[in-house]
């Protein structure tokens, strides 16, 4: 993993900076594990834009990802690392003895050639998967299950890691990248080990260009658009738009929660990522 800066022959370049992904292997996707992912734009199935400024982008395949990692007891090896297009973090393509062949998340420090296991006797080492109560605390891990048999839901970014503190009766004491110390059920399943790819965050796209490429399109304030398209346009000259910051259909952007009732969950959590005061 490194991070290329070119010398700035454009305005684009001079900014600009590139993941030389040195641990990819280059082999191309496996045709098995992908399916075609079709682009909404923003709109929904009447064709209404329901979310703004998105659109256009690369064509992409999806690849599908094993978030469950259920094939206990057998033997897998990592055959390759891979680019993904649709995540942060790199896949690896793993060959179990039976003949199959999955995707997985890639931790950091996995190589090609690696035997990998899932279950209740694997291994605490990178890259295999088991229960929470088999798990060592102290450890870091990822791809966290939140229900039983759910497949991993948290930590799955490129970089992210959470770690395994302590363990109560059939709780399990997380503490999440944001912070958050949240209880998990000791039964569900995570994978060992920090995610790689960890350079992502330190990369610079540099130009408008890149970003159209990654399906955004541009993001317009409300006080530079008109008074028919915001609510905070219009006026003579530059202006702070006259009223509290809100959305195109007038609802207040800042002051007031967001969150409109409490969850089921909430009583999981330990330790918020911020207090409560704010929402």
């Amino acid at each position: 993993m490194a991070i290329k800066v070119y010398k700035p022959t454009s305005p684009g370049r001079r900014n600009a900076s590139v993941n030389v992904r040195t641990e990819l292997t280059g082999d191309p996707p496996t045709k098995s594990l992908l399916k075609p992912l079709k682009k909404t734009g923003g709109r929904n199935h009447h064709g209404i834009i329901t979310c703004r400024f998105r659109g256009g982008g690369a064509k992409r395949m999806y690849r599908i990802i094993d978030f469950k990692r259920d094939k206990d007891g057998v033997e897998g090896t990592v055959a390759t690392i891979e680019y993904d297009p649709n995540r942060t973090c790199n896949i690896a393509l793993v060959k179990y003895a039976d003949g199959e062949k999955r995707y997985i998340l890639a931790p950091l420090g996995l190589e090609v050639g690696q035997k990998i296991y899932s279950g209740e006797d694997a291994e605490p080492r990178i890259g295999n998967t088991l229960p929470l109560a088999k798990i060592p605390t102290g450890l870091n891990i990822h791809s966290i299950e939140v229900t039983p048999g759910g497949g991993g839901k948290l930590v799955r970014s490129a970089g992210a890691a959470a770690r395994l503190i302590a363990k109560e009766g059939k709780w399990a004491h997380i503490v999440l990248p944001s912070g958050e110390v949240r209880l998990i059920n000791i039964k569900c399943r995570a994978t060992i080990g920090q995610l790689g790819n960890i350079d992502h965050r330190n990369v610079h796209l540099g130009k408008a260009g890149k970003t159209r490429h990654l399906g955004r399109r541009p993001h317009v304030r409300g006080v530079a658009q008109n008074p028919v398209s915001h609510p905070m346009g219009g006026g003579e000259g530059r202006s702070g738009g006259g009223r509290h910051p809100c959305s195109p259909t007038g609802k207040l952007a800042k002051g007031g929660k967001t969150r409109k009732k409490r969850k089921p969950s909430d009583k999981l959590i330990l330790r918020r990522r911020r207090s409560k005061r704010h929402g």
